[in-house]
């Protein structure tokens, strides 16, 4: 069997892309690849929509997405294994996963994901139906050691999250901060005062917000979250008209850190998401910390937003 560079594996022969045999074995028994078109594309990874014919003549969409090397074989399994936690608790909310692995004629080495495809409308999502989903999902999720993290690495962008287990909660964050920050210090270079006020910010006042959480009687539940929950990453069924969601890099964390993405400046579910939201699942205790807290859980968002586009760098910082 020829092997075929990264590029050609997903070459136009005429008005559609070659859809791998690897991908191909993934669909019902007797299926004919009608159509296969490039999607979107992000810096790291390359998607298409695989339009199917089945065997009794109907059609079947898919969505197929793939990545290149050690890097990307990890992405494609960590958002296979989101979306399939995520499908465990809300399979009307999220696309079916189908299956990941390892394209066959590839070079270098190059990974899929396979999803259902779904019609969506990408206008903003309905802020009362999305934020009572997103709530009982954070509600009905258990962690299945009780603790804060996942099975595996999972990714925002190309920022992988380590999310060993862990009990503790503010020792847990501290750890995904810090790996973050530490990383990006290392990607857009050192800066003295800006370390300087990380430290404090380490060694002060994340004990001081998060350890309450766990103190006095207090405790907080292990919440599955999407991790990356932005506009960019839901849409509406065009045809049921329920909210869906895509792009996870989930984990078991603080509910409330889901809502960390929001804080940032470019993303546009404002005050109402968020009051929707906590009608549905109000604040921790202390409350009185709720707003600090949302304001420290958005720096992780914004340190990913600086590892994955550099030239953002300063501008998070400055946050």
């Amino acid at each position: 069997m020829a092997v075929l560079d990264t590029k050609e594996a997903l070459a136009d022969y005429g008005t559609s892309y070659h859809v791998d045999d690897s991908v191909l074995k993934e669909f019902p028994e007797g299926s004919k690849v009608l159509e296969a078109k490039r999607y979107s594309t992000a810096a790291w990874t390359t998607a298409m929509r695989v339009i199917v014919e089945l065997r009794n003549g109907n059609t079947q969409s898919y969505f197929l997405k793939s990545a290149p090397n050690e890097m990307g074989k990890s992405m494609m399994e960590a958002e296979f294994r989101s979306m399939e936690e995520l499908y465990y608790y809300m399979p009307t909310m999220v696309p079916r996963p189908i299956a990941w692995g390892q394209l066959t004629q590839s070079s270098p080495d190059t990974y899929f994901l396979l999803l259902e495809f779904i019609e969506l409308c990408m206008d903003m999502v309905d802020p009362v139906a999305f934020c009572d989903q997103i709530a009982t999902l954070h509600k009905i999720s258990k962690s299945p050691t009780g603790k804060f993290g996942f099975h595996l690495d999972t990714f925002q962008g190309p920022s992988r999250q380590i999310t060993e287990w862990e009990s503790d909660w503010c020792r847990y964050f501290t750890r995904l901060l810090d790996e973050h920050f530490v990383a990006e210090v290392d990607q857009n270079g050192p800066n003295e005062d800006y370390e300087k006020l990380y430290s404090t910010l380490k060694n002060r006042i994340i004990p001081l917000l998060l350890k309450p959480l766990q103190e006095e009687g207090r405790s907080i539940k292990p919440c599955l979250i999407h991790g990356d929950l932005w506009e960019e990453n839901t849409g509406t069924d065009l045809i049921t008209g329920r909210t869906v969601i895509f792009d996870a890099s989930v984990h078991y964390a603080h509910n409330e850190m889901e809502l960390g993405m929001w804080r940032r400046d470019v993303i546009r579910f404002g005050k109402a998401y968020f009051r929707q939201y906590l009608r549905n699942f109000p604040p921790s205790e202390p409350v009185e910390q709720w707003d600090d807290r949302n304001r420290l859980y958005s720096l992780k968002y914004n340190l990913c937003q600086a590892l994955a586009w550099p030239a953002s760098a300063e501008m998070t910082r400055e946050m």
